[in-house]
């Protein structure tokens, strides 16, 4: 699959494959970051309340010059703001920071079922769909069990669902509730933080195909049909991480790379974390 290819949502819009993550950039780099990712050809940036750098998320936007509309945003509803109102509110406060009319993608960060609160920020997001204020709407780190609750009592299916999702935690149930769903799985900590870049399995593939360990696990997670949102704060990453479309992995090399599935989390478990 192309970096630059568009997936399809189960609400009639689509997205990017390939976009660019903004989980710790730092606030002042951001417009700068955002602006030379647009340069070099991305048009998916994923942001979020929590991230703190909303700010140059949108004047990176600006500055790069290209139509709103050719550029996919997403930013997040954090655990403190769910509930109904309070997700408005802070949708409200995502726009006024990143000085946007809309987003195309509006995400509840995590389920914090502990708070008992996800369905009814979701009913909130729902209504932000319905205003054309959120073009799609979904979640990020659900589990099977919250999608389905989502699902039973509102009617409502998320287009995606964004998971950690790396060599060594491979999702492979969760994955196909999504897909059962007509769920896109989007992959964040798309690279496990490097801890797969000196595997055996992945070397002997890059060092077969003259590409970096990081190009190879990106260019698995579009071929196991995922979208994906690797961090760069460096043009040279920038551009390694983009250019994917000129080698393609072998049924031999996804076998081998589902072999590497450990369960290994970098990020908190979502059934508990609050």
């Amino acid at each position: 699959m192309p970096p630059l290819a568009r997936l399809p949502l189960n609400d009639g819009h689509s997205l990017p494959a390939l976009g660019f993550g903004l989980w710790q950039v730092p606030a002042p780099d951001t417009a700068r970051v955002v602006d030379q990712a647009l340069g070099l050809g991305y048009r998916l940036i994923d942001g979020a309340a929590i991230y703190g750098n909303e700010e140059g998320l949108g004047e990176g936007l600006r500055r790069s010059g290209l139509p709103r509309d050719d550029v996919f945003v997403t930013t997040k509803c954090w655990n403190t703001d769910q509930g109904h109102d309070a997700a408005l509110r802070a949708f409200d406060a995502s726009l006024a920071r990143s000085g946007l009319d809309r987003v195309d993608l509006y995400l509840i960060h995590w389920p914090c079922p502990q708070r008992d609160l996800f369905v009814e920020t979701w009913r909130a997001l729902i209504r932000l769909r319905d205003e054309g204020r959120a073009t799609s709407i979904g979640v990020s780190n659900f589990h099977a069990p919250h999608l389905e609750r989502l699902v039973d009592e509102t009617g409502v299916i998320p287009a995606v669902n964004q998971i950690e999702l790396h060599p060594r935690l491979q999702q492979a149930a969760l994955r196909e509730t999504n897909r059962r769903l007509g769920i896109v799985t989007q992959s964040w900590s798309p690279l496990g933080q490097g801890r797969s870049f000196d595997d055996p399995v992945i070397r002997a593939i890059a060092a077969r195909l003259g590409r970096s360990p990081a190009q190879v696990i990106l260019r698995w997670h579009l071929q196991i049909g995922c979208s994906v949102i690797p961090r760069s704060t460096r043009r040279d990453g920038l551009a390694e991480n983009l250019a994917l479309s000129d080698f393609a992995l072998t049924a031999g090399d996804l076998a081998a790379i589902a072999t590497l599935d450990a369960g290994g989390r970098t990020g908190p478990d979502p059934d508990r974390f609050a």
